[in-house]
């Protein structure tokens, strides 16, 4: 281009430099290419942002350049068969500087931004999986020391009053083939999950009798709005595990709802720490589960006597 501007005269010069313009795009676009796929190997954008972003925009810069002035310098010797002056090469990148750097840089900022968002979508995908696989785990979930407790309680039972064991068979039976029942669900109604409590409960009262009292008054408005499965049982299975039950401090469970959640509070007379634990755990669980279907908080409200978490109730669209 820079040397038609001494000869602009010459209508073949017009075409000598279109043909120019089109050789350097051509080869700024396949040559850029070929940067950004061997960087995508060496140099992926989530792993080596910052440094892929200025080695990427370093080289991509060099190589417009070198192609800016080498193809100049071809289509000079080609067809004029004079080589360029100081004073074209110098017009040359200054076309270049003004033309094509800025349509590499667009082109870079495109690029940028696509694998940028890529990264962004891989990112929250994993997020979500991760989630969900701690979703799945916990559906599967019940302490196994429930279920050791139980069939020992079973076994007594079984000696003591046939037909109370065969009653407290039947709940355990419940208590397992609601977990079957909601083992692919993501999220449950209330009712539902209010029906698999009611079983779970009697097993505790079977086992601590008088020492637990669970009450529960949920409103009929909110029994058809969903929470994911075993929630409110995780709440009651972290209140027996981290509280002394005795006849004299028994351990008092309170389940209420309002239009928009569900509050479990328990009395509090807590074991001492097992250092073995990590404290905690078991809402952080609960937090990773909601996480995966709302951007709602659930609120922890600890006193010296109580310890009360509100779970809100998600509401589902349906045809």
């Amino acid at each position: 281009m820079a040397y038609f501007a001494y000869r602009v005269n010459r209508p073949v010069d017009v075409y000598y430099t279109i043909g120019w313009v089109i050789v350097v795009l051509a080869l700024l676009v396949l040559g850029n290419g070929i940067i950004s796929r061997q960087f995508d190997k060496r140099l992926p954008w989530l792993k080596f942002g910052k440094r892929r972003l200025f080695a990427h925009l370093l080289l991509g810069i060099t190589y417009s350049l070198i192609i800016i002035n080498v193809a100049y310098i071809l289509f000079k010797l080609i067809f004029t068969k004079e080589p360029p002056t100081s004073g074209q090469m110098i017009v040359t990148n200054a076309y270049g500087l003004v033309m094509f750097i800025p349509a590499f840089c667009v082109y870079f900022s495109l690029h940028f931004l696509g694998h940028w968002q890529k990264s962004e979508l891989e990112t929250e995908k994993f997020k979500k999986e991760t989630l969900k696989s701690q979703f799945d785990n916990l559906k599967n979930h019940l302490d196994p020391h429930f279920l050791f407790n139980n069939l020992n309680i079973l076994s007594a039972l079984i000696d003591k009053d046939k037909e109370e064991s065969k009653l407290f068979l039947d709940k355990f039976a419940d208590v397992y083939r609601s977990l079957l029942k909601t083992k692919d669900e993501d999220l449950i109604s209330v009712q539902d999950e209010l029906e698999f409590i009611n079983a779970y409960i009697y097993l505790l009262k079977t086992r601590f009798e008088e020492n637990v009292i669970f009450n529960i008054s949920v409103e009929k408005d909110a029994l058809f709005k969903m929470i994911p499965p075993l929630t409110v049982q995780l709440l009651m299975e972290n209140a027996i595990k981290h509280n002394i039950i005795s006849e004299k401090r028994p351990l008092i469970v309170d389940v209420t709802s309002d239009g928009q959640s569900i509050k479990v509070c328990n009395s509090l007379n807590e074991r001492p720490t097992d250092q073995t634990e990590v404290p905690g755990s078991g809402l952080d669980n609960i937090r990773n589960r909601y996480a995966y279907f709302s951007d709602e908080l659930i609120t922890v409200n600890k006193t010296e006597q109580e310890f009360c978490v509100t779970i809100p109730m998600i509401e589902v669209e349906t045809i």
